[in-house]
């Protein structure tokens, strides 16, 4: 099985990923500290990470698939978020949002992957690959296959990649000898993600209070965001990468090569105003196979709207009064504040 191991991790590496790590599917240690998390109300209103039926595949991996006997642990880089332009309504975009839908590309990788594994047990082998969408504890498992340790911000982090991983898993019916697991926390005393978080939202146990991550603000949450986090999130318009970027572990990572995922040409987003401005059509063509049709188009929209009032600059003014006589409640009621932001911050 050795040799089939590393015919698998030859191919993975051939598909792209950076990493590739075996361990058993066996079930995770730390899943009851994911139960108190979800008892403590952390997780907001991702309400499908409460669910019953997840929280048994958690708990057990071979609840997806009964046959599994091994998990294979993958890792593929993404860029880190370029520079700003510093242009007045320039807005911020999560790295990994900038290119193509991450799901789409790295699952195609995966059934070629699997693909491998049959033919390399010259039968047809039980094996599903996910990236991000199974109740899987994927940081934990890809700690355990040897992919790197649980940083402080709750990301994997490896010491020559650093964190800006997409994580993907294949369990599979083969039985395959685990690799040792990344036993070191090399973090150390280094307390700078904690420290640059804007709403406090990494705890000491290194676990986030969803609630107050400007990542969940931005992507998972509807409705209006609160008010009293609404001046925190600054030009954020769709996710966060502040606890990665101020990382030492990501500052001589190698540069990410895959193509799929460098920016597209309409990122940064150098005009939030015009951004807002986009119908409805146009909006479904540019994030057609962006991971940004995750926050809806109102999501987007309203994100926009706080984020000019955070720039403070009277250029959004007429975006913004347009926008306050809108007929969503929501959006109205953020424009009126970007407003009142603007009013304060000139005077």
């Amino acid at each position: 099985m050795e040799t089939c191991k590393a015919a698998i991790r030859r191919r993975a590496l051939e598909l792209g990923f950076v990493l590739c790590g075996f361990t058993s599917a066996e079930s995770p240690e730390h899943f009851p500290r994911f139960r108190e998390w979800i008892a403590a109300g952390l997780h907001a209103g991702m309400g499908y990470l409460a669910d019953d039926r997840s929280h048994a595949m958690r708990a057990d991996p071979t609840r997806l698939l009964p046959a599994a006997r091994s998990i294979i642990a993958l890792a593929i880089p993404y860029p880190p978020p370029p520079a700003a332009e510093k242009l007045p309504l320039e807005g911020i975009v999560a790295a990994y949002a900038l290119g193509d839908d991450y799901h789409e590309v790295v699952r195609a990788r995966l059934r070629m992957l699997c693909g491998q594994i049959d033919r390399l047990a010259g039968r047809s082998v039980e094996s599903r690959g996910y990236v991000d969408t199974a109740p899987l504890l994927e940081r934990e498992i890809a700690s355990r296959a040897g992919l790197g340790w649980v940083g402080r911000n709750s990301m994997l982090i490896h010491p020559r990649y650093g964190s800006f991983l997409f994580l993907a898993e294949i369990l599979t019916g083969l039985d395959l000898p685990a690799d040792p697991p990344f036993s070191t926390d090399r973090c150390g005393t280094c307390n700078r993600c904690r420290q640059a978080c804007p709403t406090g939202c990494i705890l000491p146990d290194r676990t986030i209070d969803s609630g107050r991550c400007i990542s969940y603000l931005t992507i998972e949450h509807r409705g209006s965001i609160p008010e009293t986090l609404r001046g925190l999130t600054g030009r954020a318009v769709f996710g966060c990468d502040i606890c990665q970027i101020v990382c030492p572990w990501n500052r001589k990572a190698p540069p990410a090569s895959e193509s799929a995922f460098f920016p597209r040409a309409h990122f940064p987003v150098r005009d939030m105003g015009r951004e807002y401005l986009l119908p409805e059509e146009g909006w479904r063509e540019r994030f057609r196979l962006s991971p940004i049709r995750r926050a809806g188009r109102e999501g987007y929209r309203r994100n926009l709207l706080i984020a000019l009032g955070n720039t403070g600059r009277e250029e959004a003014v007429p975006v913004l009064e347009a926008a306050a006589r809108d007929a969503d409640p929501v959006l109205k009621a953020c424009a009126g504040w970007a407003l009142e932001q603007i009013r304060l911050k000139n005077g």
